[in-house]
């Protein structure tokens, strides 16, 4: 039986909106500010990956072997220059903070910018917990669930 895609588009709060790269119509969550073309969710990415980068105190000659690239071909991820596959994107998660998507798409942790926030602070403090303060948490939130 066919779903009813104008009742799920309207549940999970897509928009119709047209980007660039894309030669037909793509639904999409609006962000905080607006709808991001594909163009400047890379921009994003590009400066955060940047910026985290440099937090760490790498260079790029010393990050890029890491991710098995040239310092050349990561440099055009930093400048936005080339697009970064899903699969670069969790290899370079494991020398990176988690909030990589959030500093694209924090619309995605949260209904506002402060519940985002709040919603990627509270994941990164829970990351750092002892396993058994993690399944006691877990424990504690389904029970609030219910």
């Amino acid at each position: 039986m066919p779903k009813d895609m104008d009742a799920y588009k309207n549940k999970m709060e897509l928009v119709e909106t047209i980007d660039p790269e894309i030669d037909k119509p793509v639904f999409r969550r609006p962000g905080f500010e607006s709808i991001k073309t594909l163009g400047e969710i890379d921009e994003r990415i590009a400066q955060f990956i940047r910026k985290a980068r440099e937090d760490k105190d790498l260079t790029r000659a010393e990050l890029a072997p890491l991710l098995g690239l040239s310092m050349q071909v990561y440099g055009r991820y930093e400048r936005a220059l080339s697009k970064m596959h899903v699969t670069r994107m969790i290899h370079l998660c494991g020398f990176m903070p988690m909030e990589m998507l959030f500093s694209s798409a924090p619309h995605l942790w949260g209904r506002t910018p402060e519940e985002a926030r709040d919603t990627v602070e509270l994941a990164q403090q829970v990351v750092s917990l002892p396993h058994g303060t993690k399944r006691d948490l877990l424990a504690l939130v389904r029970k609030w669930s219910r």
